[in-house]
Protein backbone atom coordinates (compact mmCIF):
# COMPACT_ATOMS: atom_id res chain seq x y z
CA UNK A 1 0.00 0.00 0.00
CA UNK A 2 1.64 3.35 -0.93
CA UNK A 3 -0.54 5.60 1.57
CA UNK A 4 0.01 5.54 5.38
CA UNK A 5 -3.89 5.24 5.62
CA UNK A 6 -6.30 2.70 4.97
CA UNK A 7 -9.80 3.08 5.11
CA UNK A 8 -12.30 1.24 6.73
CA UNK A 9 -13.99 -0.55 3.96
CA UNK A 10 -10.01 -2.29 3.33
CA UNK A 11 -10.11 -2.71 7.38
CA UNK A 12 -13.33 -4.38 7.39
CA UNK A 13 -12.41 -6.78 4.81
CA UNK A 14 -9.16 -7.92 6.23
CA UNK A 15 -10.37 -8.26 10.06
CA UNK A 16 -9.61 -11.91 10.00
CA UNK A 17 -6.13 -11.95 7.97
CA UNK A 18 -3.86 -13.31 10.75
CA UNK A 19 -1.23 -11.23 10.77
CA UNK A 20 -2.98 -7.83 11.32
CA UNK A 21 -2.79 -5.98 14.24
CA UNK A 22 -5.45 -3.54 14.98
CA UNK A 23 -4.03 -1.22 17.66
CA UNK A 24 -6.69 1.44 19.14
CA UNK A 25 -4.21 3.99 19.83
CA UNK A 26 -6.98 6.57 21.87
CA UNK A 27 -5.68 9.05 24.26
CA UNK A 28 -6.88 10.19 27.92
CA UNK A 29 -6.84 14.03 27.34
CA UNK A 30 -7.85 15.52 24.58
CA UNK A 31 -6.55 19.30 23.31
CA UNK A 32 -7.37 21.31 20.27
CA UNK A 33 -11.01 20.12 19.78
CA UNK A 34 -13.81 19.61 21.50
CA UNK A 35 -13.27 15.58 22.62
CA UNK A 36 -15.67 13.15 21.41
CA UNK A 37 -17.41 11.46 24.69
CA UNK A 38 -18.58 8.03 24.74
CA UNK A 39 -20.94 6.33 27.43
CA UNK A 40 -19.53 3.06 26.77
CA UNK A 41 -16.33 1.19 25.27
CA UNK A 42 -16.78 0.68 21.65
CA UNK A 43 -13.99 -1.35 19.98
CA UNK A 44 -13.40 -2.44 16.53
CA UNK A 45 -13.60 -6.34 16.45
CA UNK A 46 -9.61 -7.65 17.52
CA UNK A 47 -8.20 -4.69 18.40
CA UNK A 48 -6.03 -4.28 21.33
CA UNK A 49 -5.57 -1.28 23.50
CA UNK A 50 -2.43 0.60 22.87
CA UNK A 51 -2.11 1.94 25.91
CA UNK A 52 -0.30 5.35 24.32
CA UNK A 53 -0.04 6.97 27.54
CA UNK A 54 1.16 3.57 29.25
CA UNK A 55 3.63 2.12 26.48
CA UNK A 56 4.72 4.96 23.65
CA UNK A 57 5.97 7.59 26.16
CA UNK A 58 9.07 7.89 27.68
CA UNK A 59 8.30 8.70 31.71
CA UNK A 60 11.82 8.47 32.59
CA UNK A 61 11.87 11.87 31.30
CA UNK A 62 10.70 14.87 32.54
CA UNK A 63 9.52 16.56 28.92
CA UNK A 64 5.82 15.90 28.15
CA UNK A 65 5.05 13.41 25.60
CA UNK A 66 8.25 12.57 25.14
CA UNK A 67 9.09 9.79 22.32
CA UNK A 68 9.55 6.29 24.03
CA UNK A 69 13.75 5.14 23.88
CA UNK A 70 14.66 1.77 21.45
CA UNK A 71 14.47 -0.31 24.51
CA UNK A 72 10.59 0.95 25.59
CA UNK A 73 9.30 0.56 22.33
CA UNK A 74 10.96 -3.04 21.96
CA UNK A 75 9.02 -3.44 25.02
CA UNK A 76 5.79 -2.29 24.10
CA UNK A 77 5.96 -3.91 20.55
CA UNK A 78 6.37 -7.56 22.61
CA UNK A 79 3.50 -6.45 24.93
CA UNK A 80 1.32 -5.32 22.09
CA UNK A 81 2.69 -8.56 20.00
CA UNK A 82 4.02 -7.17 17.17
CA UNK A 83 6.32 -9.47 15.26
CA UNK A 84 8.02 -8.74 11.55
CA UNK A 85 5.45 -9.90 9.91
CA UNK A 86 2.96 -8.22 10.85
CA UNK A 87 1.10 -5.39 9.29
CA UNK A 88 -0.20 -2.74 12.16
CA UNK A 89 -3.11 -0.65 11.72
CA UNK A 90 -4.04 1.93 14.12
CA UNK A 91 -6.92 3.83 15.13
CA UNK A 92 -8.13 6.06 17.75
CA UNK A 93 -11.83 7.54 19.15
CA UNK A 94 -11.54 10.75 17.99
CA UNK A 95 -11.52 10.18 13.74
CA UNK A 96 -7.78 11.19 13.21
CA UNK A 97 -6.16 12.40 16.32
CA UNK A 98 -3.31 10.18 18.44
CA UNK A 99 -4.05 7.39 16.05
CA UNK A 100 -0.97 9.44 14.49
CA UNK A 101 1.48 9.46 17.01
CA UNK A 102 1.13 6.11 17.38
CA UNK A 103 2.03 5.54 13.85
CA UNK A 104 4.77 7.92 14.08
CA UNK A 105 6.54 6.41 16.74
CA UNK A 106 6.41 2.87 14.78
CA UNK A 107 7.82 5.18 11.78
CA UNK A 108 10.64 6.53 13.91
CA UNK A 109 11.64 3.24 15.28
CA UNK A 110 12.50 1.76 11.94
CA UNK A 111 9.14 -0.19 12.06
CA UNK A 112 7.38 0.26 7.98
CA UNK A 113 4.43 -1.88 7.66
CA UNK A 114 1.90 0.64 10.02
CA UNK A 115 -1.24 2.55 8.98
CA UNK A 116 -3.59 4.81 10.96
CA UNK A 117 -7.47 3.94 9.78
CA UNK A 118 -8.80 7.25 8.22
CA UNK A 119 -12.04 8.25 10.23
CA UNK A 120 -11.11 6.01 13.53
CA UNK A 121 -13.68 4.40 15.32
CA UNK A 122 -16.26 7.67 14.63
CA UNK A 123 -16.23 6.63 10.61
CA UNK A 124 -16.28 2.84 11.27
CA UNK A 125 -19.55 3.10 13.68
CA UNK A 126 -21.07 6.05 11.47
CA UNK A 127 -20.69 3.49 8.65
CA UNK A 128 -22.73 0.80 10.80
CA UNK A 129 -19.94 -1.24 10.94
CA UNK A 130 -20.27 -3.60 13.85
CA UNK A 131 -18.06 -3.21 17.32
CA UNK A 132 -17.02 -5.12 20.37
CA UNK A 133 -17.54 -4.40 23.88
CA UNK A 134 -13.69 -5.19 25.19
CA UNK A 135 -10.54 -5.18 23.59
CA UNK A 136 -8.11 -8.51 22.22
CA UNK A 137 -5.09 -9.61 23.95
CA UNK A 138 -2.24 -10.29 21.45
CA UNK A 139 -1.88 -13.44 20.20
CA UNK A 140 1.79 -14.15 20.92
CA UNK A 141 4.63 -12.34 21.98
CA UNK A 142 6.32 -9.31 19.73
CA UNK A 143 9.70 -9.97 18.47
CA UNK A 144 10.73 -6.30 17.12
CA UNK A 145 13.31 -4.44 17.82
CA UNK A 146 13.28 -0.55 17.96
CA UNK A 147 15.89 1.48 16.66
CA UNK A 148 15.23 5.26 16.78
CA UNK A 149 15.95 6.85 13.10
CA UNK A 150 17.36 10.34 13.67
CA UNK A 151 15.95 11.57 10.89
CA UNK A 152 12.60 11.11 12.14
CA UNK A 153 12.56 12.77 15.21
CA UNK A 154 14.63 16.12 16.40
CA UNK A 155 15.27 17.91 19.43
CA UNK A 156 15.51 21.47 20.76
CA UNK A 157 19.02 22.04 18.99
CA UNK A 158 18.60 20.89 16.01
CA UNK A 159 15.34 23.50 15.10
CA UNK A 160 17.46 26.24 16.77
CA UNK A 161 20.70 25.69 14.62
CA UNK A 162 18.65 25.29 11.71
CA UNK A 163 16.11 28.18 12.00
CA UNK A 164 15.89 30.52 8.87
CA UNK A 165 17.50 27.84 7.09
CA UNK A 166 16.53 26.89 3.54
CA UNK A 167 16.23 23.39 3.64
CA UNK A 168 14.52 22.99 6.91
CA UNK A 169 10.38 24.10 6.89
CA UNK A 170 9.34 24.27 10.45
CA UNK A 171 5.43 24.00 10.54
CA UNK A 172 3.24 24.60 13.63
CA UNK A 173 0.25 22.51 14.25
CA UNK A 174 -1.39 24.66 16.83
CA UNK A 175 -4.23 26.87 16.54
CA UNK A 176 -4.03 30.24 14.34
CA UNK A 177 -4.77 31.78 18.25
CA UNK A 178 -1.85 30.17 19.74
CA UNK A 179 0.15 30.20 17.14
CA UNK A 180 -0.03 34.09 17.22
CA UNK A 181 0.41 34.76 20.81
CA UNK A 182 -3.58 36.18 21.09
CA UNK A 183 -4.88 32.75 23.07
CA UNK A 184 -3.64 31.47 26.17
CA UNK A 185 -1.78 28.27 26.13
CA UNK A 186 -3.13 25.89 28.37
CA UNK A 187 -0.52 24.85 30.13
CA UNK A 188 0.09 27.02 33.11
CA UNK A 189 3.20 29.30 32.69
CA UNK A 190 3.68 28.96 29.35
CA UNK A 191 4.56 31.81 26.55
CA UNK A 192 2.74 32.17 24.21
CA UNK A 193 4.17 32.81 20.37
CA UNK A 194 5.78 30.36 18.08
CA UNK A 195 9.17 29.39 17.04
CA UNK A 196 10.70 31.92 14.98
CA UNK A 197 10.36 31.78 11.36
CA UNK A 198 8.11 28.65 11.94
CA UNK A 199 4.60 28.15 9.48
CA UNK A 200 1.35 27.65 10.56
CA UNK A 201 -0.90 25.10 9.60
CA UNK A 202 -3.82 23.94 12.36
CA UNK A 203 -4.30 20.40 12.10
CA UNK A 204 -8.22 21.11 11.69
CA UNK A 205 -7.29 22.32 8.59
CA UNK A 206 -5.82 19.04 7.24
CA UNK A 207 -9.40 16.88 8.16
CA UNK A 208 -12.82 16.56 6.91
CA UNK A 209 -15.07 15.55 8.70
CA UNK A 210 -13.60 12.34 10.99
CA UNK A 211 -11.11 11.97 7.87
CA UNK A 212 -7.94 13.38 6.17
CA UNK A 213 -8.90 15.52 3.62
CA UNK A 214 -8.43 14.66 -0.30
CA UNK A 215 -5.14 14.51 -1.59
CA UNK A 216 -5.53 17.13 -3.63
CA UNK A 217 -6.59 19.35 -0.64
CA UNK A 218 -4.08 18.57 1.30
CA UNK A 219 -1.42 19.40 -1.08
CA UNK A 220 -2.93 23.06 -2.08
CA UNK A 221 -3.00 23.37 1.99
CA UNK A 222 1.16 22.94 1.89
CA UNK A 223 1.36 25.11 -1.00
CA UNK A 224 -0.25 27.51 0.44
CA UNK A 225 2.72 27.44 3.43
CA UNK A 226 4.76 28.49 0.76
CA UNK A 227 6.85 25.79 1.79
CA UNK A 228 10.12 24.19 -0.17
CA UNK A 229 9.61 20.54 -1.86
CA UNK A 230 13.11 20.00 -1.52
CA UNK A 231 12.94 20.85 2.20
CA UNK A 232 12.78 19.04 5.51
CA UNK A 233 9.93 19.27 7.10
CA UNK A 234 10.00 19.55 11.06
CA UNK A 235 6.59 19.87 12.62
CA UNK A 236 5.59 21.15 15.86
CA UNK A 237 2.94 21.65 17.81
CA UNK A 238 1.81 21.93 21.95
CA UNK A 239 3.79 18.65 23.45
CA UNK A 240 4.27 16.07 20.09
CA UNK A 241 0.43 14.66 19.10
CA UNK A 242 -1.25 16.52 16.55
CA UNK A 243 2.17 17.32 14.61
CA UNK A 244 1.85 13.83 13.97
CA UNK A 245 -1.77 14.78 12.34
CA UNK A 246 0.37 17.18 9.89
CA UNK A 247 3.24 14.18 9.26
CA UNK A 248 0.34 12.01 8.05
CA UNK A 249 -0.97 14.54 6.12
CA UNK A 250 2.22 15.26 4.19
CA UNK A 251 2.93 11.67 4.01
CA UNK A 252 -0.85 11.19 2.06
CA UNK A 253 1.05 14.08 -0.17
CA UNK A 254 3.94 11.99 -0.71
CA UNK A 255 6.06 14.17 0.75
CA UNK A 256 8.54 12.19 3.42
CA UNK A 257 11.15 14.09 4.67
CA UNK A 258 9.77 14.66 8.33
CA UNK A 259 10.42 14.86 11.37
CA UNK A 260 8.78 15.58 14.48
CA UNK A 261 10.10 17.79 16.91
CA UNK A 262 9.79 16.23 20.55
CA UNK A 263 8.87 18.28 22.64
CA UNK A 264 7.29 20.66 20.39
CA UNK A 265 5.92 24.23 22.19
CA UNK A 266 6.14 22.75 25.81
CA UNK A 267 9.80 22.38 25.83
CA UNK A 268 10.27 25.36 23.51
CA UNK A 269 8.08 27.88 24.81
CA UNK A 270 9.21 26.55 28.32
CA UNK A 271 12.39 28.10 27.85
CA UNK A 272 12.75 31.49 28.43
CA UNK A 273 16.28 31.34 26.92
CA UNK A 274 14.84 30.04 23.57
CA UNK A 275 13.54 32.91 21.07
CA UNK A 276 10.34 33.64 19.89
CA UNK A 277 8.19 35.55 17.82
Amino acid sequence: MNSPLVTTDWLALHLNDPDLVILDASIEVVLGKEPLLYDELYVIPGAISCQIDKLLFDHHCPQTHAIPTPEQFTEAAKILGITHNSTVVIYDDQGIYSAPRAWWTFKAMGFENVFVLDGGLPQWRLEGKDTVRQFASPTQPGDIKGRLLPHRVCDTEFVLTHLGHANVDIIDARAAGRFNGTSPEPRVGMRSGHIPGSLNLPFAQVLDGFKMKPTKALHTLFANLDTNNNATRVFSCGSGITACILILASYVTGHHQAALYDGSWAVWGGDAALPIE
